[in-house]
């Protein structure tokens, strides 16, 4: 029977954040792209929170930026309240939030895809991966069975296609996975278990089965949605509300700020009290969560209200955030409170909430279910190990969140690209990006859950701040091809400016006079006994380089960020240098790279543990051997006597 069959350089299954970021990332670079969706309506969909950032995602978003991705761009044009949180504490943390009007985030997003030339969008449900061995060429792929381990898969392969569901055929070179939560995805409630993606659309139920006859292992994971209520039904009075911050940050570097300067939408935060937790418990028999009939791991730090009530029973009120899904709605959505208990009992627990006594659902809370991979069998460029040219990104990895999966689209699409390209891949490490902790975490670490990021999981957090993801990654962007010339030169001429402005305070000094003493007393600072120089000042915990502009008489014109690194780097100058130390070292360990065709049972002295799990993982360098569990400093310190021998022979 005659059918559908073209050709493309790259396919891209799945339109959602890693999705989208992958397609765009793939296009701009010069090769002809086609991304499949289940919906086209879902492009860029937002089927959870409202917002872009918070804690450590903002990290991520920005970094996406600066190598030239989308969501910062598109959260730039299309958000309703901006805040920077964490700002009491030091700027490791701080982390840019936005809350997004949903519907307009998805029509922005679509309308940049379906302008971006070379790429095609193609509404169709992947079924099949088309892959042919690689005649002489072993996988390195093991299963672990009862602590043993055994060759499930030893022929490597080569993508070389897609077919959907209606038989049509779409060859490629390469082939980006970001199937999100839609592979045999099914939304529960209570009793009610729906075979359907969130928001009702279409899962996609083929494609799990053609992974596995590739010899790819599968998880079956759990992430979860609070109820969306109508505002009108809603008592504002009862709750705090929250704003947005005066002066609006942009995500994106390409932004100008003073063009986002807007009216913002308030927020609202109310808290559950010991009636809410009482209907809860009263109630968990009733739970899938709790009855077994939901299969799949949920996320460990974004739990269910149940799960909360259960696993810290000594808390008396769990914070709530109502926020609003858009401009165009009056749905808000009611954050802190996702759940899968029967919609009676998500009925009388929401009502017991301050403001939320005559609460009315517009959607009930669900939690839903999917397929998704082990990463272990990925490479850190996010290509698989044992099938050439296929790559994967994003909740299908067994991340959570919108940015996580983004950033991971982002990445394997430019893997993807720099393949076809015969150019080294692009592999972030540690040190350099909460992109490297977050991909690094993921194919050398034990996952049995959905993995958030957070910015406790990152070493070197000091220099991997938000607010220098542009001095950090805007020359990889440019190198990769999707930073401008323009761009790039400005990172370069800021790079100077802050040098030079650090340079002139370090010099500059000024002295006990009776002017300086009256400053200082009036910000609540140590008078001087001597002389001091600017720099020094700024060092003080209650100074910083905006106040000290009175004593400053040949301070030059600075651009706002220029200012924001100078004091920076100058308050923090000692955590900096120790923090720039550390990374030499690590550095080193990452630098020893290891052959791919290593077999670690020819590395004596290794204890049986680590042979196994470094057999499993097949680590690149010996950094990434030394975050294996299982793998103790010992044992790193065996195999790099190995690997000194095996170069003197």
């Amino acid at each position: 029977m005659p059918v559908v069959e073209e050709t493309y350089d790259i396919v891209v299954v799945g339109a959602g954040h890693a999705g989208c970021e992958a397609a765009l990332a793939a296009a701009r670079l010069g090769f002809e792209t086609i991304m499949f969706t289940v919906s086209v309506d879902s492009i860029a969909l937002m089927p959870c929170n409202p917002n872009v950032g918070g804690s450590s995602k903002g990290h991520l978003v920005r970094e996406l930026d600066a190598l030239g991705g989308e969501m910062g761009k598109n959260i730039d044009k299309t958000f309703i309240q901006s805040k920077m949180l964490n700002e009491s504490k030091g700027p490791a943390v701080h982390s840019l939030r936005a809350q997004a009007d949903k519907q307009e985030y998805t029509r922005s997003m679509r309308r940049v895809l379906e302008n971006t030339d070379h790429l095609t969008i193609r509404q169709a449900e992947v079924a099949e991966i088309l892959t042919e061995e690689i005649p002489g060429e072993c996988g390195t792929f093991k299963k672990e069975h009862e602590g043993q381990q055994e060759s499930s898969y030893p022929v490597k392969k080569r993508i070389v296609g897609v077919k959907t569901y209606s038989g049509a055929v779409y060859r490629c070179r390469a082939v980006v996975l970001a199937t999100g939560v839609y592979l045999r995805a099914r939304c529960i409630y209570g009793d009610v278990s729906n075979p359907t993606g969130p928001n009702g659309l279409q899962a996609a139920n083929h494609l799990t089965d053609s992974l596995k006859a590739n010899g790819i292992e599968m998880y079956r994971f759990k992430t979860g949605t609070p109820a969306r209520a109508d505002k009108r039904s809603i008592d504002f009075s009862k709750m705090e509300e929250q704003f947005g911050d005066k002066r609006v940050v942009p995500f994106s570097f390409s932004t100008d700020p003073k063009s986002i300067q807007k009216e913002q939408i308030s927020c609202w935060l109310t808290y559950t009290n010991e009636k809410t937790h009482e209907i809860i418990r009263n109630n968990l028999e009733r739970s899938p969560l709790f009855s077994g009939a939901i299969e799949g791991t949920g996320p460990r730090y974004c739990p269910s209200i149940e799960d909360k009530v259960v696993k810290f029973p000594d808390k008396e009120r769990h914070q709530v955030f109502v926020e609003p899904e858009g401009l165009y709605t009056n749905e808000m959505y009611l954050g802190g409170m996702s759940s899968s208990l029967p919609e009676d009992v998500q009925y009388a627990m929401y009502r017991t909430v301050p403001g939320l006594e005559n609460v009315k659902i517009v959607r009930n809370a669900y939690a839903i279910e999917y397929d998704c991979i082990n990463p272990r069998q990925l490479k850190a460029s996010l290509e698989f190990k044992n099938i050439d040219g296929l790559f994967s990104g994003g909740q299908f990895n067994g991340s959570s969140g919108y940015e996580e999966a983004a950033v991971q689209g982002f990445m394997a699409g430019v893997n993807a690209a720099r393949k076809l390209q015969e150019k080294s891949a692009v592999v972030l490490d540690r040190s350099q990006a909460y992109i490297g902790v977050l991909i690094d975490d993921l194919v050398t670490k034990e996952n049995h859950e959905p993995y958030r990021m957070m910015t406790s999981r990152a070493e070197y957090r000091l220099l991997l701040r938000q607010d220098n993801a542009d001095l950090r990654l805007r020359g990889i962007g440019h190198e990769i091809g999707l930073v401008s010339d323009e761009q790039y030169e400005y990172v370069l001429w800021k790079e100077k400016a802050i040098e030079a402005e650090i340079a002139r305070l370090e010099k500059t000094n000024i002295g006990a006079n009776e002017k300086v003493q009256t400053f200082l007393e009036a910000h609540g600072s140590t008078a001087l006994k001597s002389g001091s120089t600017l720099a020094e000042l700024i060092k003080r915990p209650e100074l910083n380089y905006g106040m000290l502009a009175e004593l400053d008489e040949k301070r030059p014109e600075l651009p706002a960020d220029v200012r924001e690194q100078v004091d920076i780097n100058l308050k923090y100058d000692g955590y900096i240098r120790r923090q720039k130390q550390q990374v030499a070292q690590f550095k080193k360990l990452e630098g020893r790279k290891i052959p791919a065709d290593l077999d670690y049972t020819t590395v004596n002295s290794l204890r049986r543990e680590a042979v196994q799990k470094l057999n499993l993982y097949k680590p690149e360098n010996i950094g990434q051997a030394s975050r294996i569990s299982g793998v103790s400093p010992a044992d790193i310190s065996v195999l790099m006597v190995h690997l000194e021998q095996m170069g003197r022979k």
